[in-house]
């Protein structure tokens, strides 16, 4: 504040151009920085190689501009970057190091040894229809396929879904397994999540979730990004609004225009923070969107993390019944049980509105 000659901005207040330009400037910053740092490396060790781990890493713009730079061939990125990863680094640089087991991993799985990070808990059918009895909760228990076919209907059909299956994801990034979903096609999602489900400023962005054969045709992407941890811009084809006809509009009033095809996951300056899903990491969640796909021809989704601000990630069926209870969100799927708000007991309904800070 004394630097910049103006206060600290507070909650609710308004977000001014000073605000965007110091936002924007720390940011360029530290791309710079990370950009710098990496060259060098390359330079000064010539391995073709790179990992990235810290909280840094989790900065998924300045991590997409390392990529298209192609400074290194290959790039792989902690997806619980961060105090939770360094956790997992100190039990791997045990086991290797202190214990001296070989570090050849054997995995069934294409992309990387940590399968996708589903690496927390999962409850089986009969546990989630005990948990959501126990807490008064009325829902249809479907086989999984009418159940993927009829989530994927809601979905088209705009309507806000909370999503738990299988081992919960290991980071802070919802990966398809403790997830909000949304149609990405809509006009009005991104605003109406913000206001109505995550209770925060209007203006966050969500990320999309592609099927991965399809990633290419919708993203300017040429690598897998399993963990949502990359930004690449939307594909030439779906950009609707080239012409800088919001040329006159200032700082939040440009993110109402309209400028893809996917317009709730497309950011101001035509990007996107890709999740690329793939069969055999994540098998439920791939054929919820294959489902979606087959009903609107949209190989996306929106998928943003389980939870209000101010609360962790939910982990339970319980943790999941709780919060859809204290939001607008429209349908909760918790394996094959379906449940939707307007048949819920509304004596469980909470009000999360007033419970936490902003960010």
């Amino acid at each position: 504040a004394a630097l910049f000659g103006e206060p600290a901005r507070t909650e609710n207040e308004p977000i001014t151009q000073k605000h965007m330009d110091l936002a924007a400037s720390v940011q360029a910053a530290l791309e710079d920085a990370v950009l710098r740092l990496t060259r060098s490396l390359r330079k000064e060790y010539n391995i073709s190689n790179l990992c990235l781990a810290g909280g840094v890493a989790l900065n998924c713009v300045a991590n997409g501009k390392i990529l298209r730079e192609r400074i290194f061939d290959n790039m792989w990125i902690q997806p619980a970057a961060g105090d939770a990863g360094g956790a997992l680094g100190a039990a791997l640089a045990a086991t290797y190091d202190h214990l001296r087991l070989p570090r050849e991993v054997e995995s069934t799985n294409t992309l990387d040894a940590m399968q996708g990070s589903y690496l927390g808990p999962s409850y089986t059918e009969t546990d989630i229809v005990q948990r959501l009895q126990k807490v008064g909760a009325k829902f249809t228990q479907l086989t999984q396929e009418v159940m993927l076919r009829t989530t994927a209907e809601h979905l088209a059909n705009n309507l806000v879904v909370g999503w738990v299956q299988g081992r919960m994801e290991f980071g802070p990034r919802a990966l398809g397994s403790r997830s909000i979903l949304g149609n990405p096609c809509s006009t009005t999602m991104q605003k109406n999540l913000n206001l109505k489900i995550k209770y925060r400023e209007s203006f966050r962005p969500f990320a999309p979730a592609v099927l991965y054969e399809n990633a290419h045709d919708w993203f300017d992407l040429t690598t897998v990004s399993p963990y949502m941890l990359l930004v690449a811009d939307v594909a030439e084809k779906t950009k609707t609004n080239t012409s800088g006809a919001d040329s006159d509009l200032f700082g939040i009033d440009k993110l109402n225009e309209i400028r893809s095809t996917i317009p709730a996951v497309t950011h101001v300056d035509y990007s996107a923070r890709v999740q690329t899903v793939h069969a055999e990491t994540n098998a439920t969640f791939y054929n919820l969107i294959k489902n979606f796909k087959n009903i609107t021809g949209c190989p996306v989704l929106i998928n943003t993390s389980f939870n209000i601000r101010g609360e962790p990630i939910v982990c339970t069926p319980e943790d999941a019944f709780r919060c859809f209870m204290g939001t607008e969100m429209d349908v909760l799927v918790v394996g094959n049980c379906v449940l939707r708000k307007e048949e819920q007991d509304q004596d469980l309904a909470q009000d999360y509105r007033n419970n936490f800070k902003l960010d």
